[in-house]
């Protein structure tokens, strides 16, 4: 415990916090980082090993600092690491792990943070936590049953497991896809979506991506209505393993699960499929539990915000957490406009 009371306490050590931090050593504010993994990189520790990004280094850069040229066209999950890493150390942003941020109070207008490590105080706190961390998995009827193993693509790491295995993969979006173009390498597979997947044309990456996030977002700023129907933003990347997995023609969803036995699935047409695995790409919530005492939180995670600012606690922000506080800003190049704005709204809070 410290009598010391910070300007700003940033929670989370990723992309986001790192964003925000970059704009406030500009600043004459003394702030601190809290960190809850062992080392830098944020949640892309904990990604699955062929994991990569879907936009070349010069579209996948943080402010600042471009992300130097990578040996492959997207940064790989090491390559990625590697310049969140210094990048942190570039800018020598003060930086405090591992501390697991408890539960955060407010009294008098200073923020009382509860960590394993203690007690921390500010008068400001930006929440940059991201979701990796609250992975969710839908209630099909006999989930519980199955004797099988079940995980989240938050606890994939990497195919070789599941060799000579029936797998199942849930989830219709990028990581189901990615995840399924691996495991189906080494193992029989069958995709299970909601929806038939939608693909995006070959030629469109997260460059475009990036592209139409920033129009929509300066058409909405001006009150205009952003025309999103080219291309749907939560369509499925056409990056190469999942080109490869075209080739061998796997891409196919058997549809939605009906139920769960302990043996397998039975599909909505009422065949079962025995199976020795399922991998939930469904999603995430959002990382907001320590905020609990001074906040409303909803099933989600979510909170009421006005765009990055909580609208039930002045001196919260929200930072990187996609669409609800900023279209792309869950990306490493879209997070620095929101980060950016945050940390001018920060200084003026604290000045006022």
């Amino acid at each position: 415990m410290t009598d010391k009371i910070y300007d700003v306490i940033l929670v989370g050590g990723g992309q986001s916090a790192l964003a925000c931090a970059f704009f406030l050593r500009r600043k004459e504010l003394e702030y601190i980082i809290l960190d809850d993994q062992d080392s830098c990189g944020g949640s892309w520790q904990q990604t699955w090993e062929t994991l990569s990004l879907f936009s070349p280094p010069e579209h996948s850069s943080l402010p600042g600092w471009k992300m130097p040229e990578t040996e492959d066209e997207f940064p790989t999950k090491e390559e990625t690491i590697d310049y969140l890493c210094k990048y942190e150390d570039r800018y020598g942003f003060p930086v405090k792990r591992p501390v697991k941020v408890k539960s955060i109070t407010k009294a008098d207008g200073v923020f009382k943070v509860e960590t394993s490590q203690g007690l921390f105080s500010a008068r400001a706190v930006i929440s940059a936590t991201g979701t990796y961390k609250r992975p969710f998995i839908p209630e099909v009827p006999g989930r519980n049953k199955f004797e099988g193993h079940q995980l989240h693509s938050a606890d994939f790491h990497a195919s070789e497991a599941f060799k000579n295995k029936k797998v199942i993969i849930v989830g219709e979006g990028n990581s189901g896809a990615q995840i399924l173009a691996e495991v189906s390498k080494v193992a029989q597979t069958f995709w299970s979506t909601r929806e038939e997947p939608q693909f995006l044309p070959d030629d469109v990456d997260g460059r475009v991506l990036f592209d139409m996030a920033t129009a929509k977002y300066y058409a909405e700023k001006k009150g205009e209505t952003y025309d999103s129907s080219k291309f749907n933003l939560g369509n499925i990347v056409m990056i190469p393993s999942v080109k490869e997995a075209r080739e061998r023609d796997v891409l196919h969803s058997r549809g939605q699960i009906q139920s769960i036995t302990e043996e397998g699935v039975v599909w909505e047409d009422g065949t079962h499929q025995e199976a020795d695995a399922i991998i939930w790409c469904t999603g995430f919530g959002y990382s907001t539990g320590f905020l609990n005492p001074l906040v409303s939180i909803g099933n989600t995670g979510k909170i009421p915000t006005d765009k990055t600012k909580a609208k039930e606690t002045d001196g919260l922000w929200l930072v990187g957490y996609g669409g609800w506080t900023g279209f792309a800003s869950a990306t490493l190049i879209g997070v620095g406009r929101y980060a950016r704005q945050t940390v001018k709204e920060v200084s003026d809070y604290l000045k006022a």
